[in-house]
């Protein structure tokens, strides 16, 4: 099974900028385990959120012709909880765009004000690139390429047909 931590894009700039929603809600088993009698979105989950919206993002600016891998996450401070009934909002911003990587700038917003940064670097690799790898594209799944486009109006200019 494949987790996916965001819900939908609601803002998309090829090669500069993305916002996802997630919404938060009672029926997400993790909430219940993480913290039992305390339910909230464990930060290492509100991270990965953000790396799914900056690492689509990344992909999408080169066409999604390698896999875009999480290589370092720069830095991530947080000033509360996400809980039940919170949306997130992860804005990511690209930094720098280069052929071996990318750097992303983000801003977690919960129900609309700033509670986090998240900060990453993503690798780019070529299946042809490392031995053991599968040939295809492991990250942009069918569920990846199904939100971006879920966000495209008909004819937008947004590239990436599919993985």
């Amino acid at each position: 099974m494949r987790w996916i931590w965001i819900d939908k894009f609601v803002e998309f700039e090829p090669g500069c900028r993305a916002v996802a929603v997630k919404n938060v809600t009672r029926a997400e088993e993790h909430l219940h385990d993480h913290l039992p009698g305390f339910p909230v979105m464990p930060a290492s989950l509100v991270i990965e959120g953000m790396a799914q919206t900056a690492g689509i993002l990344v992909g999408q600016a080169r066409d999604f012709r390698e896999n875009v891998i999480l290589a370092k996450i720069r830095s991530a401070s947080f000033d509360d909880y996400a809980v039940p009934g919170d949306t997130l909002a992860y804005e990511a911003r690209i930094e720098t765009l280069e052929d071996h990587g990318a750097t992303t700038r983000g801003v977690v917003r919960r129900n609309g004000e700033e509670f986090g940064r998240v900060d990453l670097m993503f690798s780019h690799v070529g299946a042809a690139q490392v031995s053991g790898l599968p040939r295809h594209n492991f990250v942009f799944t069918e569920s990846f390429m199904t939100l971006l486009r879920s966000f495209q109006p008909v004819g937008d200019a947004v590239r990436g047909g599919g993985a």
